[in-house]
């Protein structure tokens, strides 16, 4: 094997690593490794063929469609095309073939590096049956469970309710929130067990399952692990990762806001004492389910990879983990012990995903017209970074993960962390497609949240009716009014400009209107001048300074001498408005054109609830009934598979099987009528 020494650094390294991904995690690998001075290379599907990673590496090596099974599962592909670019390593990204040993041994054999861990540690730890024996073997604390495999679904039924519910049903092969069902009782595990199996059969290609407790009011900690191949293993500390959605993370940080530094030592050193029983010998991070009420923790699993939330963990002390992954796999030395390790600052993560949260979170696919993303770089003591795998123009696939991009920020303290993501997410600007960011925008702002007081049930506590936006505070409504009536009044004021009935600049230049929120009518005078304006809202006055002129699709300044930035889009007589959860509509027009706004009849909603539509796009799995079935509503009609999640589709009312529209294997659109009641 050809290695060359790096100018950077006098140890040996690789001339040029492919890179066996795609999306944000491979744009991050080449980030690195163009620092490094190393060469990459990239396999690609036919999805992803003009993509921002595609564009950034020095080659890249097309391996077939878009299905992952047919591009990026395919082992033989992937070691082809490192062949054909002369790449001495590979680095597997997180998911696809990360966590496959048999990836690993066919590397070994073929004389190519796996810039990851040996296939043992890999075997060992990314079976999740194997990993819990494992971990009780090396004394670690492990959750109440059945640890081996499960006949069928009556079986699962009675290992349930051995344990007590409520339990967890995971596939053992499972990962990334896929794969995982929590069951509260006997109907729970008969609905659950099967789509957990498909799941797995599906995503991992095998469908092994096991059951544990499911711990009440938990906390999901993770401690990022990292070992070399001379027997050194520390910890980076941990990661708070328990606001989910679907078991799949949404929001990270580090430190935890829950441990203390005794706490953190012993999870710190069961981690590291389960990396040396596999003789682990790269980035791992080993998870642990938490008690909120007593600290108390438990193993959860091993992932035997990169994470996707690992920018958190770098953040808080200054190491680049896909360098050390490197480094690592060229044979060297970790350059630090623990003792060397500190904990510097907070971070926050927040995963932008390619989803509608006024919508149960369900997947939103197209092409993003707009992709605006705050800029990165240190301003004082904030640093914000922005990951992604995308640009402006690119099409979002209902064939991979749905996440867009990863947006961290760091401060000295947690609460300054969190005000710096809040504010970059303000600034963050999507179009095209539906995304999570008012969501995210809205926990910024949570009390809980702010407090540390939360568990893996945020989401499900604190929106149990599923995500609508919050109101607005009284600070945001005033904000929100003054901001429709600041960009009415550039219009005006442009139009008259164009036609020449208005000579000179903005000052002296008033106009007023009435503000429509929520059916109240606000009345605003608008004073502009060349910093601003002035806004007299219901007879108050309110000053917002900003530079925003017509067409701005984020109007951003000082409201009341406090920064801010508002979302901002055209509608039918006014404009959509969003900052950090709130999204409202506001009606603007003269005080004599208001009034016509009363006389206009409400709509009637259209009575949809004989009809079962497919919420997203997606691929049928399964037609559950036939026509003349009878039905009860919250049952299970149809399963729908879209960006790698299976979709339990159920009857919104009681009723009998008119028409059956569609049949499993076909693919349908959001919105599209599958089903018919009589």
């Amino acid at each position: 094997m050809t290695r060359r020494r790096n100018p950077a650094n006098t140890a040996l390294m690789f001339d040029k690593i492919l890179i066996a991904n795609r999306g944000e995690v491979a744009v991050r690998i080449i980030r690195t490794a163009r620092r490094l001075g190393i060469k990459t290379a990239i396999v690609f599907s036919e999805a992803d063929r003009d993509s921002l990673a595609v564009d950034m590496a020095d080659e890249g090596v097309f391996i077939g469609p878009a299905p992952a099974a047919q591009s990026y599962l395919v082992i033989d592909k992937i070691v082809d095309a490192a062949k054909q670019t002369g790449s001495q390593a590979i680095h597997p990204g997180f998911g696809f073939l990360s966590e496959k040993a048999e990836f690993a041994d066919r590397l070994l054999a073929e004389k190519i590096t796996f810039i990851g861990p040996n296939p043992h540690a890999i075997r060992a730890m990314g079976d999740k049956i194997e990993s819990k024996k494992a971990a009780q073997e090396a004394g670690v604390s492990c959750v109440p469970g059945f640890i081996g495999e499960i006949e069928g679904v009556e079986h699962a039924v009675q290992i349930s309710e051995e344990i007590g519910y409520p339990v967890m049903i995971k596939a053992s092969a499972g990962g990334g929130g896929k794969g995982i069902r929590v069951a509260f009782n006997k109907k729970d595990v008969l609905e659950g067990f099967p789509a957990v199996r498909a799941e797995a059969k599906g995503a991992f290609g095998d469908d092994r399952i096991f059951i544990e407790k499911f711990v009440t009011a938990p906390r999901h900690i993770e401690i990022q692990v990292m070992g070399d191949k001379h027997g050194n293993v520390v910890h980076l500390f941990e990661r708070e990762c328990s606001i989910q959605r679907r078991n799949q993370k949404v929001i990270e940080e580090a430190p935890s806001p829950l441990l203390d530094e005794k706490t953190r030592m012993a999870m710190g050193e069961q981690a590291c004492a389960l990396a040396r029983a596999v003789n682990y010998d790269s980035a791992g991070t080993v998870e642990f389910v938490a008690s909120g009420a007593d600290k108390s923790f438990y193993f959860l699993e091993m992932n035997t990879r990169l994470q996707v939330e690992h920018p958190v963990s770098e953040m808080i002390t200054g190491l680049d983990l896909v360098e050390q992954m490197i480094r690592v796999a060229a044979g060297e030395k970790l350059a630090f012990k623990q003792k060397d390790l500190k904990i510097k600052g907070w971070a926050i993560e927040s995963r932008i995903y390619a989803e509608d949260p006024y919508r149960n979170f369900l997947p939103s696919i197209g092409r993003l017209k707009n992709y605006q993303a705050p800029a990165e770089g240190k301003t004082g003591d904030i640093t914000l970074r922005n990951e992604t795998g995308v640009r402006e123009g690119d099409e979002i696939s209902m064939f991979y993960d749905p996440m867009i991009a990863k947006l961290i920020t760091h401060a000295p303290t947690r609460i300054a962390a969190i005000d710096a993501q809040a504010a970059a997410l303000d600034n963050f600007l999507i179009d095209g497609i539906a995304d999570n960011i008012p969501f995210l925008g809205a926990v910024m702002e949570e009390k809980d949240f702010r407090k540390g007081d939360f568990t893996t049930a945020y989401i499900k506590d604190h929106f149990p009716d599923g995500f609508e936006g919050v109101p607005p505070t009284d600070r945001q409504e005033k904000l929100l009014i003054a901001t429709a009536a600041i960009a009415r009044s550039f219009t005006a004021r442009r139009a008259r400009e164009i036609s020449g009935q208005l000579n000179g600049g903005s000052k002296g230049w008033q106009r007023e209107w009435t503000v429509i929120l929520d059916k109240v009518h606000h009345e605003t005078s608008v004073d502009l001048d060349d910093a601003g304006a002035t806004v007299l809202i219901d007879g108050k006055k309110h000053r917002i300074d900003t530079a925003t002129r017509p067409g701005a699709r984020i109007i951003s300044g000082k409201f009341e001498g406090q920064p801010f930035s508002v979302k901002i889009k055209t509608a039918p007589g006014g404009y959509t408005l969003r900052h950090r959860g709130v999204t409202v509509l506001a009606l603007v027009a003269t005080p004599r054109g208001a009034e016509l706004f009363k006389k206009i009849p409400e709509k009637q909603k259209a009575d949809t609830s004989k009809l079962v539509v497919s919420p997203m796009p997606g691929l049928i799995v399964s037609i559950d009934v036939k026509v003349g079935q009878d039905v009860k509503a919250g049952e299970g009609v149809a399963v729908v598979e879209a960006m790698k999640m299976q979709n339990i589709i159920r009857a919104e009312r009681d009723g009998v099987i008119a028409k059956v529209h569609v049949a499993a294997g076909a693919s349908v659109a959001a919105d599209e009528v599958m089903i018919e009641l009589a």
